[in-house]
């Protein structure tokens, strides 16, 4: 039925800082989902290949140390560039399964030198085409240290069967002018992904999801002092001070009417089904709908810029 919509959360560890054994995880996590029916699967922020967790506990901004630079390139070495095709594979399986995917990772975008990370979050649609890429507009806090600005060119919404999908990384859904922007192009499934905490997911995801009358989603990922490979850099370092659970998930659906569906789900790594009735969103934009009836676009209005932003245009 075009109304429905099944739905996993994909609440997982990356193998954390390798690229392909993370890769890998996602593609078996994809064809799971699959056989169980999903048509839509979401991972968390930076998921390929992991959050930089080692800034707060290394001095992360001490200048021209030498552990955090051998980590930072070691992070980059292990990030993904489109443009050389390193999510074919990932887009092969949405093909062939008819399944969309949104995949948070760390970009090294090549339309900005090929050495900056961005941290990204990627909507693949069910014919395994790319079909937007949003840079974290702002990274929070210690992220600024080994993260770069976005743009506004990933404010993108998407058609998924009666459903108009968008998404934002992390503390970005607490900026109210990025959600206006997805609400005024008609979302009504929401995507928050996060790095991991339940702190982040208990509060926004009812907030949002009553402020816009949608659905929304919010996936966060796992990790654990386990989860650091031995062949992390320093890793002596790292866990010296890193806590025994530095990711528990809080993984939650939240429903039209601002109630949960699926409430936080916290330490327990796997794959989380629901089905969405998109008549729902009909029924909660009745009384309110905040681009729509119950908006004053002649007092209030927002400009923004999708602009993909270059450094250098060529003129050839």
């Amino acid at each position: 039925m075009e109304n429905l919509l099944n739905v996993a959360l994909a609440q997982i560890a990356p193998v954390w800082l390798d690229k392909k054994a993370t890769l890998e995880k996602i593609g078996t996590t994809i064809l799971e989902a699959a056989k169980n029916g999903s048509e839509l699967i979401v991972f968390g922020e930076a998921l390929l290949p992991g959050y930089p967790f080692w800034l707060a506990y290394t001095e992360g901004a001490a200048w021209d140390l030498k552990v955090n630079k051998e980590l930072h390139a070691h992070y980059a070495r292990n990030s993904i560039q489109i443009e050389a095709g390193e999510l074919d594979g990932i887009c092969k399986l949405a093909k062939e399964h008819h399944i969309s995917i949104y995949l948070g990772i760390m970009e090294r975008a090549k339309d900005r030198g090929g050495h900056s990370l961005y941290c990204s979050l990627v909507y693949i649609d069910q014919q395994g085409e790319i079909k937007s890429v949003h840079r974290k507009l702002q990274p929070t806090y210690d992220e600024r240290l080994t993260w770069a600005p976005g743009d506004g060119n990933g404010l993108q919404v998407h058609p998924l069967k009666q459903f108009t999908v968008g998404g934002l990384n992390c503390w970005e859904n607490w900026m109210p002018l990025p959600r206006t922007a997805l609400y005024g192009q008609g979302e009504n499934l929401h995507i928050a992904v996060w790095p991991g905490n339940l702190n982040n997911t208990k509060d926004i995801t009812r907030f949002i999801a009553r402020e816009s009358r949608s659905y929304v989603i919010s996936v966060s990922s796992l990790m654990q002092k386990k989860d650091f490979p031995k062949n992390t850099p320093h890793l002596d370092k790292i866990l010296d001070k890193a806590p025994e659970v530095l990711g528990n998930g809080g993984s939650c659906i939240a429903g039209p009417d601002g109630e949960w569906l699926v409430e936080p789900i916290v330490d327990k790594e796997g794959l989380i089904y629901h089905t969405l009735d998109f008549n729902r969103v009909y029924e909660e934009r009745q009384n309110f709908d905040a681009v729509g009836h119950y908006s004053r676009p002649d007092v209030t209005k927002l400009t923004v810029n999708r602009e993909r932003q270059r450094t250098v245009e060529f003129e050839d």
